[in-house]
C-alpha cells in the first residue's frame, strides 16, 4: 500500500491527501515533522535527505516534493480527470502550480508564520502587513485567469487546482485585510464544495 510521511496540518502533504482522496487511492499516513519528529531519522533521511514532509513511497518508488508527488499520483491514477490528457491543459495546470509555488508561497509564508506561529508579542504587524498586501497582488494574477473560467485550467477540476487551493484556502484563513476578488472568491466557493477539500484542507491554520 502506498505510504505517506506527513503531518495533517503542512499545507504540503494537504497537497498530497487531497489528491489521493480525489483519486481514491488507499493508502497509509505516519505523522511525520514538527512535533512529530521523524523526518531528522536517519531511515528517514536516507529516503529524503531534505528532511521535509511529504514523502510517499508507492511499492518501493520514494518521492519528495509535493508538487512532484501529486503531478506523479494524478499520472497514475488520474488520466482524463486530475491529469489532463489534452497536452496544452496539462500545461495549463502545470504552469499554475509553478506560479503559486513560485510567487504566492514566498509572499503568503511570513504572513502565515508571523500570524499563526509566531506568539503575538513577538509579532512585527508592520511586516505582516507589508507581506499581505505583496500576497494580495499575487492573487490578482490569478483572479485574471479565473475571468470566465471554473478552474484554473479550464472548466474541468485538474491537479493544478490542488496545489492552488490549499494556497487559496490559506489566504482566506489568515486574519488580513483582503481586497475584493470575485472570481477568485467564486473559485474558493466552488472548492469547498468538494468533500475532499473540506476533509483534508478545510481545517485550522496551525
Amino acid at each position: 500500500m502506498l505510504k505517506v510521511w506527513g503531518r495533517v496540518n503542512s499545507i504540503n502533504v494537504q497537497k498530497v491527501l487531497w489528491a489521493l482522496a480525489e483519486l481514491e487511492v488507499a493508502y497509509d499516513r505516519v505523522d511525520a515533522g514538527m512535533a512529530f519528529g521523524v523526518v531528522n531519522e536517519p531511515f528517514y533521511k536516507q529516503m529524503n535527505p531534505n528532511a521535509r514532509v511529504p514523502t510517499i513511497d508507492d511499492d518501493g518508488f520514494v518521492l519528495w516534493e509535493s508538487n512532484a508527488i501529486v503531478r506523479y499520483l494524478a499520472a497514475k491514477h488520474g488520466a482524463g480527470t486530475l491529469w489532463p490528457t489534452d497536452l496544452r491543459v496539462r500545461a495549463d495546470a502545470d504552469r499554475w502550480m509553478d506560479w503559486i509555488s513560485n510567487h504566492v508561497n514566498p509572499a503568503i509564508t511570513p504572513v502565515f508564520w508571523g500570524l499563526i506561529r509566531t506568539p503575538a508579542e513577538q509579532r512585527n504587524l508592520g511586516q505582516i502587513e507589508a507581506d499581505a498586501v505583496k500576497t494580495a497582488q499575487q492573487f490578482q494574477v490569478l483572479e485574471q485567469c479565473l475571468a470566465g473560467r471554473s478552474y484554473v485550467a479550464g472548466p474541468n477540476f485538474s491537479m493544478g487546482d490542488i496545489v492552488v487551493g490549499v494556497f487559496v484556502n490559506r489566504w482566506y484563513g489568515l486574519d488580513v485585510k483582503r481586497p475584493p476578488l470575485a472570481n477568485l472568491e467564486a473559485y474558493y466557493a466552488r472548492l469547498r464544495q468538494r468533500p475532499a477539500f473540506q476533509k483534508h484542507v478545510m481545517l485550522p491554520l496551525t
